[in-house]
Order: structure tokens, then C-alpha cells, then sequence
């Protein structure tokens, strides 16, 4: 077992106002220690690694300049705030990211005030901080706002829309670019750096100030010309035309590992600031620890790991995941069929078109952090003929609600949502929890939902979407490996609407929709054991039901319980609807719909999860017992 990493600055920094005590000059060594520590903690929990060593001098430089935390700092998505953690009076909890009862692997309001806005989706940053900026001017404040933002979350529509406002409001708001991707031509050296520091100081900025008064004279529209035309010259010399003609003043490149830059520029920004500001800083994901630095995709989000090698823990395999099954699957069939196409909105690897994309890189799109446009990008295509798969995660659909609504269902046009990520995901907690699709798809009309019961059944479901012409069809799977079932060598096509029988019984009906179909068998087991003889169906459609099978469980048993994944408002809902309306329900069966607590509930470990949310084996042998009147204990006495 390794011991702790010697950290003596670090030790007497507990929260940022310890960190503004110290010399300029030790704040090098303490970026050091605090990227060591970021390493070391991590390695024991697992989380997201590279974008957080690649902040570590930003982070050390805008708590030291900033006043935090009256001085407002929000981090874009949070996979970068690890650092921010350490160093704001949770440093004594970071070895429990992500695990139950700990630190979010995200910001969040309730965690510290040192967060003012819980970030996990991405591009939001600006929007809020622009809110903040404004309400504190409404107050009469006079504190900083800073968002931090990448160079990836840029490729959002928010992001620009929140940029075009700020520039507009003329607020006085600190927009901070992490470029990490090269994307934008990086810095040219010590005159780069030179140039940003004099644009950000008052010499310039006085200027800049007296032109605007002198021009004001001449009126608005004279204003504005010479202020383009200078701003246009300036941006020739320093480049970011594009953000000065959002209304920022724009400053960079500079390095954003260097604290001998980063100070100076912020220090003059935190000054002299009257505006919109955009400072666009260069780093580097996965500095200063080598196995991230030559493989930042790798490490972006990692299991335990040992930091010596590097290496990686993984799970033993005991079946593939459904991610994998997923992709491997859809390329299976787009040998097949050259109408078939894939986009993603910026998570090839996460949702598996990774693999798609190496066997037919000219029909996968890769959109960027743009759900909405992903959507109706994807409409388009299919109104050409093409037959596009749009794999996004549960959670990250719901940002493009509008579009599928829109663009796709009212249109009926026929688009694929292969929907990863449905249901709990563990220590990724609420903001990524697959709660919610079934029940916002399943409302919209003529659209066709379904939910994988295990690996097999997906690879059934993704030959069903591509054969399927007649409109918008989904269908969802989780996170992690499927069950280990034999897996056939090409998935069949199901019947619309159809589900089916695969263990019958006469007395209680065990009704499930989605990967809860094992703990249903298990639970039956348990219920077979007592005297309860039981029914297993699997309803593979949420939309359409399959009304008679459902009219035949309802007739034929005492009990009737609905399991799903999902909130509120979904399959069994609409299970619900469907019996009342057939009178059903009048006849003395006992319906219990089983779906996810009615809450935001934060990560853990899955199996705990389940077990608290009534949706493992036990948890439904209980139902089936109260909804009969009886006890489990007198049972199985």
C-alpha cells in the first residue's frame, strides 16, 4: 500500500483565503503538489483524471487573484473541478468521490459554497454566470463573476447564445476559454504573452475607454464604427474577432500553465474589468502525470488505477457491455444496409460509434456538444432516405426535447435513438441518471419505444430501428454489462408493439419492461418457492403496449406489477391508462406500478440503488406479499 504524497504547502492551504497568504512565488510548487495529490486521489476512486490535471495552475492562479467565495467561479460540466475541491475546504473527503455518502464528481450548490452553480451538463456556464453578473448589478454588488469554460462546450448553440446576450448587456462578466485541444492556434510565444498582458492592463484599457467616451460625442452610429475598426485592427495583431464582435474584449492566447502569465493577465482583469471579457488560455489535458499526457482520451474518466504504471482496474468481464453490443451490432447491419448512418453529439467513444465510425468514417457525423442540432440534423438526413441512428445518452436527450418533438415526431419522420445511459449510473448520480426518457418519448404520438431486457434482446431492437420505416423509434439500455445470455449471430426483427411470455404462471404476474427482467425471475423464483405461482412477461414496448398481452395477465391473476426503470409518468402509467380504460381495474386486481423513487437520487453503488428503490428481486417479492394482504416473513417461517 502506497503512503500519502508529500505535500507541505499544500498542507497549509485549507481553504482559498490560506492560498491568498502565500507568496507569489511558492504558488509553482504548490500547482505541483496540489497535481500530485489530484493524482494520488483519484487513483483510489476512480473519476474523471485529465481535465483536471490540465487546470491545476488556472485553478491555483484564479483562486489567488479572486476573492472567492464572494467572487463567483463555475466550472462548464464539473469533469474539471477536482482541483477546485481540494482547495476550497475538501480536501479531507476527496478520496470519497463519487462513492456513497461523498463528494459529488461534480460541482454542487448544496456540496460548498465555494460552488455557486451545480455544473454537470455541459455549455451552461455562461448562461449563469451572465444571471449571476446581473443580479449582482440589480443588487448593487461589485464582485467578479468567472465561467470556465472548454473549448468543446464552445461547440454548444447555449454557450453562443449566452456570449451574443453578455455582449449585448455590456455585463461585467469574466469568461475564461480552456483550450485544450488545439483547436484554436496556440500561443507564438513570449510577444503572445507580452501582447495579453498589455491589453489586459490599464494602459490600454484606458485607451480603450477614451476612445469610447471621445466617439460617444460624434453619435451612436459613428460610436460604433470606430470602435469595430479598432477592435477589428487589434484582433489582426492578437486575433479573437470573433468574440470582439460578440461584444467581449477578447485576450490570448496565453499559457495556462504558466503562472508568471496566468496571475498578471487576471490580476488586470479582476482591475480593470468594466465589461465582457473573454481570456483564452492554452493548456494541456492530463499535465504533468505522462500515462494521461499521452493518452488524454484514456484518461479522461478512469476506474482505480495504479499511479506508478498507470494501469487501469477492470471489472471481470462476465458478459459485454451493452454499449459494445450496441455498436458492434449497428455495424453489423450498416454492412448491410448503406442507408445507415450515426451522430453523435460529442461522445463517439461513449456511446460506441467509435467503433461505427472506424468501419464508415463518411456516415458518421460527430456534431459536438450540440444535442439540438444532433436531432434535427439527423431529421434532415432522414428526409433524404438515409436511416440516421442519433446515439445519445437518456439524460443528455432531454436537452433536445424540442427538436424531437418538432423536427421529428410531428413530422414522423423515421430517426433512430439508440438511448445509452438508461436508468441509474452509479457514481455518475443524478444529473446523469436515465430517469425520464420513456416517460417524455412515450407521450408523443406514433412514436415507437422500446427497452432492452439484456444484450440479446438489444441486438434484436437495434435490426428492428434499422428496419423500421414508418416513423421515430428509441430504445434504451444501460450502463455496464448485460447478463451473460447466449447471443445470436444477428438480431431478429420484433414485431411492433408485441411483447412476451417467458415464464408462466397462474396467480401473480411479474410484468417488466427493460434490463429489471433477471431480478423479475429471481423474484419469481422466490414467489413459486411460497406458493405463488408466477407469471414473467417481458413488454420490449413501452409504446405501442402490446394490449393483449396485458388484457391477459390482467384476467388471468390476483396480481399485476409493473417494473420498469424509469420515473413516474412512464410504462407503467400508461399500463394504468390502458386498464382503466378496459375496466380492468374494477375487477379486483391488484396493480402495483414499481418505477424509480420520485427524487434526484445521488450516486452509489447500483445494487444499493436498486435494493432502495423496491426494484431488485426482493424488493418486488415484497410488493407482490403487501399487495396480497400477506407477510413474508409468516411465509417463509
Amino acid at each position: 500500500m502506497s503512503s500519502a504524497p508529500s505535500t507541505p504547502l499544500l498542507d497549509k492551504v485549507r481553504i482559498p483565503a490560506d492560498l491568498r497568504s502565500l507568496p507569489e512565488g511558492d504558488l509553482t510548487q504548490l500547482a505541483s503538489e496540489l497535481r500530485t495529490e489530484l493524482v494520488d486521489a483519484v487513483s483510489q476512486t476512480g473519476g474523471h483524471l485529465g481535465a483536471g490535471l490540465g487546470v491545476v495552475e488556472l485553478t491555483v492562479a484564479l483562486h489567488y487573484v479572486f476573492n472567492t467565495p464572494d467572487d463567483r467561479i463555475i466550472w462548464d460540466v464539473g469533469h474539471q473541478a477536482y482541483p477546485h475541491k481540494i482547495l476550497t475546504g475538501r480536501r479531507d473527503r476527496i478520496r470519497t468521490l463519487r462513492q456513497e455518502g461523498g463528494l459529488s464528481g461534480f460541482t454542487k450548490r448544496d456540496e460548498s459554497e465555494y460552488d455557486p452553480f451545480g455544473t454537470a451538463h455541459s455549455s451552461t456556464s455562461i448562461s449563469a454566470g451572465l444571471g449571476m453578473a446581473v443580479g449582482r448589478d440589480l443588487k448593487g454588488g461589485n464582485n467578479n463573476v468567472i465561467a470556465i469554460i472548454g473549448d468543446g462546450a464552445m461547440s454548444a448553440g447555449m454557450a453562443y447564445e449566452a456570449l451574443n446576450n453578455a455582449g449585448a448587456l455590456d455585463a461585467r462578466l469574466i469568461v475564461i476559454l480552456n483550450d485544450n485541444d488545439m483547436s484554436i492556434a496556440p500561443p507564438s510565444g513570449a510577444m503572445s504573452h507580452y501582447l495579453a498582458r498589455l491589453a489586459s492592463g490599464k494602459t490600454y484599457q484606458g485607451i480603450r475607454d477614451i476612445g469610447k467616451k471621445l466617439t460617444s460625442y460624434l453619435g451612436e452610429r459613428v460610436d460604433r464604427a470606430v470602435t469595430r475598426a479598432v477592435e477589428h485592427a487589434r484582433g489582426y495583431v492578437t486575433g479573437g474577432t470573433l468574440f470582439e464582435e460578440m461584444g467581449f474584449f477578447h485576450i490570448g492566447p496565453i499559457d495556462g500553465h504558466n503562472l508568471e502569465h496566468l496571475v498578471p493577465v487576471l490580476r488586470n482583469v479582476r482591475d480593470n474589468n468594466t465589461g465582457p471579457v473573454l481570456i483564452h488560455v492554452k493548456t494541456q489535458k492530463g499535465k504533468g502525470y505522462p500515462p494521461a499526457e499521452a493518452a488524454a482520451d484514456k484518461y479522461h474518466g478512469v476506474n482505480k488505477f495504479d499511479v506508478i504504471s498507470g494501469a487501469q482496474a477492470k471489472a471481470p468481464a462476465n458478459a459485454p457491455a451493452y454499449t459494445k453490443v450496441f455498436a458492434e451490432s449497428l455495424v453489423q447491419e450498416a454492412k448491410l444496409d448503406d442507408r445507415i448512418v450515426a451522430v453523435t453529439a460529442a461522445m463517439p467513444s461513449g456511446t460506441g460509434l467509435d467503433l461505427f465510425g472506424e468501419a464508415f468514417p463518411s456516415r458518421t457525423f460527430d456534431v459536438g456538444i450540440a444535442e439540438q442540432h444532433a436531432v434535427t440534423f439527423a431529421a434532415g438526413l432522414a428526409t433524404e432516405g438515409l436511416k440516421p441512428f442519433a446515439a445519445i445518452y437518456s439524460t443528455f436527450l432531454q436537452r433536445a426535447y424540442d427538436q424531437v418533438v418538432h423536427d421529428v415526431a410531428i413530422q414522423k419522420l423515421p430517426v433512430r435513438f439508440p438511448i445509452d445511459r438508461a436508468g441509474y449510473v452509479g457514481a455518475d448520480g443524478p444529473t446523469h441518471c436515465g430517469a425520464f426518457d420513456v416517460a417524455f418519448l412515450a407521450s408523443l404520438p406514433d412514436f415507437v419505444v422500446m427497452a432492452a431486457a439484456d444484450e440479446a434482446e438489444l441486438r434484436h431492437m437495434v435490426r428492428t430501428a434499422a428496419d423500421y420505416d414508418e416513423g421515430p423509434i428509441s430504445f434504451r439500455y444501460p450502463r455496464g454489462n448485460g447478463v451473460g445470455i447466449e447471443m445470436p449471430e444477428r438480431g431478429q426483427f420484433l414485431e411492433i408493439g408485441k411483447g412476451r411470455i417467458v415464464k408462466e404462471g397462474t396467480k401473480v404476474a411479474l410484468l417488466s419492461l427493460g434490463t429489471r427482467l433477471a431480478d423479475c425471475l429471481a423474484a419469481a423464483e422466490e414467489l413459486d418457492a411460497a406458493g405463488l405461482s408466477t407469471t414473467v412477461a417481458d413488454a420490449r414496448f413501452a409504446k405501442p403496449l402490446d394490449v393483449d398481452l396485458l388484457r391477459r395477465l390482467a384476467r388471468e391473476h390476483e396480481v399485476l406489477v409493473t417494473v420498469e426503470e424509469g420515473s413516474i409518468g412512464g410504462f407503467g402509467s400508461h399500463i394504468l391508462h390502458q386498464l382503466a380504460h378496459d375496466g380492468l381495474l374494477d375487477s379486483g386486481l391488484k396493480v402495483r406500478p414499481l418505477v424509480l423513487p420520485d427524487e434526484f437520487t445521488d450516486h452509489g453503488k447500483p445494487e444499493k440503488m436498486y435494493a432502495s428503490a423496491g426494484l431488485d428481486a426482493t424488493g418486488i417479492v415484497h410488493t407482490v406479499f403487501t399487495a396480497l394482504g400477506r407477510s413474508i416473513s409468516a411465509v417463509t417461517a
